[in-house]
């Protein structure tokens, strides 16, 4: 016999003492109810914990789909971490890259305006004999035009 079927031979007995003493049906009843409902924190050891015995009780099994969805959102909490540590990556990887671009640009406008500078285009055309352009050695005219009133 296992222990649940030497609890019912237990509370039968009882019961059958219980009327014999002149307790009615009623009050055995309620009282293996309320005996039933007392907590097995005695059954709980640490070895039956450890051992995985205390999943096979009908607690744990009542709860089996508390557990699945505890489950389901620690793996959706950890792909979603994933993703975000994906992102923050390729977030950091584009703003070095927009930096560099951007250095990049600086230093090409500014050689754009050295390049472009009045004293340097004069010293380019001296030293090409080729151009036709020349250096103004006389102020520019200026010219008015009268209003054709």
């Amino acid at each position: 016999m296992n222990k649940t079927e030497q609890d019912i031979d237990i509370k039968k007995k009882e019961a059958i003492e219980n009327t014999d003493t002149g307790l009615s049906l009623k009050e055995t009843i309620e009282e293996q109810a309320n005996e039933d409902e007392a907590p097995h924190s005695s059954d709980f050891t640490l070895r039956k914990v450890l051992g995985g015995d205390i999943l096979t009780t009908q607690a744990i099994r009542r709860q089996i789909w508390v557990f699945l969805l505890i489950t389901f959102f620690a793996i959706v909490y950890t792909a979603n971490r994933y993703s975000v540590q994906k992102d923050l990556i390729e977030i950091d990887r584009l703003n070095k890259q927009l930096q560099d671009t951007k250095y990049k640009a600086l230093s090409s406008s500014s050689n754009l305006t050295e390049l472009c500078r009045e004293s340097h285009v004069l010293e380019m055309l001296k030293n090409s004999n080729d151009s036709t352009l020349k250096i103004a050695s006389q102020p520019p005219y200026i010219i008015n035009v009268p209003d054709g009133k």
